[in-house]
């Protein structure tokens, strides 16, 4: 149960960034609240001065914690990881915590950032041609890594800040129509990970008031 002390996630249903976030709090067992930040209405309520109060590069998600104000999801995963006990988001081991950071920021630095809203929307017509050609390059060069290191999940047989990173992708390379099945690693990964709790009640359809079937 979230309480006045609980963090709170500034973010947006289907936000990849936001969805890590709430993937990693769900994985720690940590209460939060939320603030709804529409990407779309008004023009994108992340635009607005007040939000950028709250994070001045006008992106989600804004978490506040601690006292203070994070933004980039990594940082915030990372920050969680090292404040709080339960679910170890980084191996103990440093070659594969080494990893899980190279596979995060792969995906996070290298694929996401340009199949985001604000470069579609730059597109225009070409948005949809664009996304998938970039998110397809990517995980053309992401299979070979994740069945070198993966076990039960990206990097062994825990759940880590990769798999994080690795869900809120490929619901976004299905969203654009990337044939997933030309990754074998890739989908089973994903496949896996969705039968947890805490990837399930992250998803974004559950963050409707309808959710979907996968929430239950």
């Amino acid at each position: 149960m979230s309480s006045k002390y609980s963090p709170i996630i500034h973010g947006y249903f289907r936000s990849s960034c936001s969805w890590r976030v709430r993937i990693a709090f769900a994985l720690k067992g940590i209460a939060f609240d939320q603030v709804p930040v529409n990407l779309i209405k008004d023009g994108g309520q992340q635009f607005t001065e007040q939000y950028k109060g709250l994070n001045p590069m006008q992106q989600v998600p804004a978490v506040q914690i601690d006292g203070i104000m994070l933004s980039q999801s990594l940082a915030v995963i990372q920050y969680i990881e090292e404040t709080r006990t339960g679910h170890r988001l980084l191996p103990a081991d440093p070659k594969k915590r080494a990893q899980v950071r190279m596979i995060s920021d792969f995906i996070a630095s290298g694929i996401q950032p340009v199949q985001n809203l604000y470069v579609l929307q730059k597109m225009g017509a070409e948005k949809v041609q664009w996304a998938h050609h970039f998110i397809q390059r990517g995980f053309e060069a992401l299979e070979p890594i994740l069945k070198e290191t993966a076990g039960k999940y990206c990097v062994g047989d825990e759940i880590s800040m990769a798999d994080i990173c690795l869900v809120p992708q490929v619901y976004n390379a299905e969203r654009f129509k990337v044939d997933v099945d030309q990754f074998p690693t890739i989908k089973r990964l994903n496949q896996t990970l969705l039968k947890v709790d805490a990837f399930k009640e992250s998803h974004p359809s559950c963050q409707l008031d309808t959710p979907a079937e996968i929430c239950t």
